[in-house]
């Protein structure tokens, strides 16, 4: 199937063959009819898989409709002073990669769209909502506080989209989502994707949607199909020292990398920026100046590593990054499966690396579990852990955990053991994800 089939209008044609895209990805094929048709959708899709310019072009195409049905010039007019299509977002990352999704295929429609986010002044978000928008990207906490000083209207919302429900859930948002929706026209068409269909993002679906069709493009809690995942077993003392000799070893220059903790993902970037890995940290804390630029710096190729906490395992827009390493396990295996969707996407393979230490072992099990199958683990000769690895025996129904593998060499595809000359620093890296367990507003 092409674009082309999808019964989308000339200007949005255009605008993605200027992107050079002329085949819909599965979530695409799915999704776009069901939405152009107005039904609610609820869409099962993991990052990577197309799933903004799912919902982004089919709106594109209902906002750009005329009374009549038929799709207006361009050059008319089209902005309203309030916006009839509302997103909400759970991170501003995820706010501004979908803001730049609707301006890049939005380019010949002539509809104006904002996004609203904490972290950056009030005031500018103000002047853009009094001059009008058609579709509005917010974070619910910062969308509150425009309700709360009554500078957004949304009174003619037609279409609600509920983007990474699951991680919304994770980051405490849900009361403000219902506040939001309190607020909004009670006839309207509701779209909702996430990457988990959990209980409670089914109940919400379930109080928000009305008769949807269901997109489904991936298998519950589904890791990335093109993506190699490997453990090498260490002290947890020894970490700081493995990741630095990997990256001297392989010359790892676009590498994303995930800490538990703000400080440890602070402690860490200094010691890898000490040993000369250009790094910086990614977390709840930096301002978001601070975020843009390291994720800048990261895209091009001015970082080798960058080290975050669960709240870039999603929202994070990098293509082809070929490297996501656990520095150190995720306390919820399916945060597993979020960060390591940063790579093997859009048909690239990827790699997974995790370094585990024995106070690790039950995530570890945890993880083989959703996966459905044991993870390959090595040793890195020089750094052999002195702590045994041992997982409890499990209870009865679950797969027996895997015995420590010895050490082995492999291929220099940049994987422990592989025989490459060292190098330092420099080259690019791409973001990890960290939740600080902060609402970002």
């Amino acid at each position: 199937m092409q674009f082309t089939e999808l019964g989308l209008s000339a200007e949005l044609l255009r605008a993605i063959g200027e992107q050079g895209y002329t085949t819909p990805t599965p979530v695409q094929q799915q999704a776009i009819p069901h939405i152009l048709a107005g039904r609610d959708l609820e869409a099962l899709a993991q990052t990577g898989t197309g799933k903004t310019a799912a919902f982004v072009l089919p709106l594109l195409q209902r906002l750009s409709q005329a009374p009549s049905g038929q799709t207006s010039s361009p050059l008319q007019k089209l902005t309203h002073t309030a916006p009839r299509v509302l997103v909400l977002v759970p991170t501003r990352e995820l706010a501004a990669q979908v803001l730049a999704s609707v301006r890049t295929y939005g380019a010949h429609t002539g509809l104006r769209a904002l996004a609203v986010f904490g972290g950056v002044g009030i005031n500018p978000q103000i002047q853009s909502l009094r001059r009008g928008i058609d579709i509005l990207v917010a974070t619910p906490g910062r969308l509150l506080d425009h309700l709360g000083q009554r500078t957004v209207d949304l009174s003619k919302v037609q279409t609600l989209v509920l983007d990474e429900a699951d991680r919304m859930f994770d980051m405490g948002f849900i009361r403000d989502i219902r506040r939001i929706i309190e607020k909004l026209p009670k006839v309207r068409q509701n779209l909702m994707f996430s990457a988990t269909f959990a209980a409670e993002v089914r109940e919400l679906a379930h109080a928000v949607l009305q008769n949807p069709a269901l997109v489904e493009v991936a298998r519950r809690n589904a890791p990335a199909e093109l993506v190699t995942h490997t453990v090498i077993k260490v002290d947890k003392e020894q970490k700081r020292d493995v990741l630095l000799h990997l990256f001297a070893a392989h010359g790892w220059h676009q590498v994303l990398v995930f800490c538990r903790t703000k400080h440890g993902a602070d402690a860490l970037t200094r010691k890898l920026e000490q040993s000369g890995v250009r790094s910086a940290a990614l977390h709840g804390n930096k301002s978001q100046n601070a975020r843009t630029r390291a994720l800048a710096d990261f895209k091009a190729g001015k970082l080798a590593a960058l080290v975050a906490t669960d709240i870039a395992a999603r929202g994070l827009d990098i293509d082809s990054l070929p490297r996501v390493v656990n520095f150190e396990l995720p306390n919820v295996p399916e945060d597993y499966v979020h960060r390591i969707g940063r790579t093997g996407r859009a048909g690239a393979s990827g790699e997974a690396l995790s370094l585990v230490s024995s106070d690790e072992r039950i995530q570890l099990r945890d993880i083989e579990r959703l996966l459905k199958r044991e993870i390959e683990s090595s040793i890195l000769p020089g750094f052999e852990p002195q702590h045994t690895h041992a997982v409890p025996r499990p209870s009865a129904g679950r797969p027996p955990a895997h015995k420590p593998a010895p050490a082995r060499n492999r291929s220099s595809s940049g994987r422990p053991g592989a025989p490459r000359p060292a190098r330092a620093g420099g080259g690019a890296a791409k973001p990890a994800s960290h939740h600080s367990g902060q609402r970002h507003r």
